[in-house]
């Protein structure tokens, strides 16, 4: 599978894959070496390194397995992988970017020291278990995406969709984990239990117009001169790494969202 870095640095700040994998306590974005903690009712996920270290890191990995990781949630040792990796969303990812990304990502400087292991309870460590969640809420290459044959439109539903894995933050879940979809970008509690990730369908932000929305994305200010803070600091940062077209691209799909009321906190 051969790939373009520079379509995969693009393909890197859309699916905020340094938001996550940097190296806590360092400023550099590209540091990949992972370990950042994410608390959970489940129990606490330690960030893997995906750097190119060949021992600690993912240097001895084929594009095949990086595409299998993505899009089925299978380690190169043939384990489930946990949720909180967005494989969910980034399952519906067209091979020519999971090509672009793993070009990308072999370009990165590789840095040594795995993190610790995840931090579960029995049964959460057992991940033959995920393969009963898998078939109760994985869609194996499929996608939330609302195509309407407006190019920019679709393009905005792949970037929110499947890189963007908006929904994630945005939206609010079930015993299990999975989100509900009656709550989808509607807005719920932060996975980490720190806060309330806001509702982002016109139920909520509709007076905002696609020109708001795309310099939202671009300088993080609102319309009513607020600056976003929290995780979408990150968010910001990284789509303002993408052309101009890509933010007026995802304010198109964030407008056309149904309108959805807020679940309560």
């Amino acid at each position: 599978m051969e790939g373009d870095a520079a379509r995969g640095r693009l393909v890197f700040a859309a699916a905020g894959c340094g938001s996550c994998h940097a190296r806590p306590g360092q400023s550099d974005p590209l540091n990949l070496g992972g370990g950042l903690a994410l608390a959970s009712p489940f129990g606490t996920f330690r960030v893997p390194n995906i750097s190119p270290d060949l021992i600690d890191g993912i240097g001895s990995w084929s594009a095949a397995d990086l595409a299998n990781a993505l899009i089925s949630g299978i380690s190169p040792a043939d384990e489930h992988y946990y949720p909180a990796f967005p494989y969910p969303n980034y399952t519906g990812m067209r091979i020519e970017d999971v090509g672009d990304l793993y070009a990308y990502l072999r370009t990165l400087p590789a840095v040594s020291g795995r993190p610790p292991p995840h931090d579960l309870p029995l049964p959460f460590r057992i991940r033959r278990l995920l393969g009963l969640w898998k078939l109760l809420f994985f869609d194996e290459g499929g996608s939330e995406a609302r195509l309407n044959g407006d190019p920019l439109h679709d393009r905005g539903a792949y970037l929110v969709e499947v890189l963007g894995h908006c929904d994630d933050c945005h939206s609010t879940r079930n015993i299990l984990g999975a989100i509900k979809p009656s709550t989808r970008f509607a807005g719920g509690p932060d996975p980490e239990g720190t806060g309330f990730a806001p509702n982002i369908t016109p139920y909520h932000i509709g007076h905002w117009s696609e020109t708001e929305i795309a310099e939202i994305l671009t300088s993080g200010r609102t319309p009513e001169r607020r600056r976003l803070g929290s995780s979408m600091v990150d968010v910001v940062s990284n789509i303002a790494q993408l052309p101009q077209s890509d933010r007026v691209a995802i304010a198109r799909y964030i407008k056309s969202l149904p309108a959805r009321p807020t679940p309560h906190p």
